[in-house]
């Protein structure tokens, strides 16, 4: 008698050698993550920081520009280029310390967010790059800036 159906048959060894290379990938991939979120912490940081130290070399401008391009909702210009410009220069350092690092995190997705909502126009490009600042900085706020940061420190 013949025997139409066959089943699969999958080797042992190919499915243990499967999840053997995802057991290692997995390791692989858990000892880099401190790095990784170091890495996003710098990268972040430095965006923020260098967008604040613009705006504290020319205040007149920094002002104007929340006058008239920034329409940040119910706050008056000059108290949101403060604002926005303290955001930019505090956070970011204490966002690559690992000081207060959610609170820092959340506060930058904050000024982010808000610097999106005030433009009246954004270029394509533009919003892209804020769209990839708010998926790092909501990682980071989700998940925690990793093992090294001051906070950590501390804690020990």
């Amino acid at each position: 008698m013949n025997n139409i159906t066959s089943t699969p048959t999958h080797s042992p060894g190919l499915i243990s050698n499967a999840l053997t290379g995802w057991a290692l990938l997995t390791r692989l991939l858990d000892m880099l993550q401190p790095l990784a979120a170091l890495l996003a912490r710098a990268y972040i940081a430095q965006v923020f920081f260098l967008s604040g130290l613009t705006k504290i070399r020319d205040w007149g401008t920094t002002v104007a520009l929340f006058t008239d391009e920034y329409k940040v909702p119910v706050l008056s210009p000059a108290v949101a280029a403060a604002m926005g410009t303290a955001g930019e220069l505090v956070l970011p350092v204490l966002l690559l310390l690992g000081l207060g690092g959610r609170f820092s995190a959340l506060g930058l997705f904050v000024v982010n967010a808000v610097a999106v909502i005030s433009l009246s126009e954004i270029a394509p490009a533009a919003m892209q790059q804020h769209v990839f600042w708010g998926a790092l900085l909501a990682g980071l706020s989700n998940y925690g800036l990793g093992p090294w940061t001051v906070d950590r420190l501390i804690k020990h």
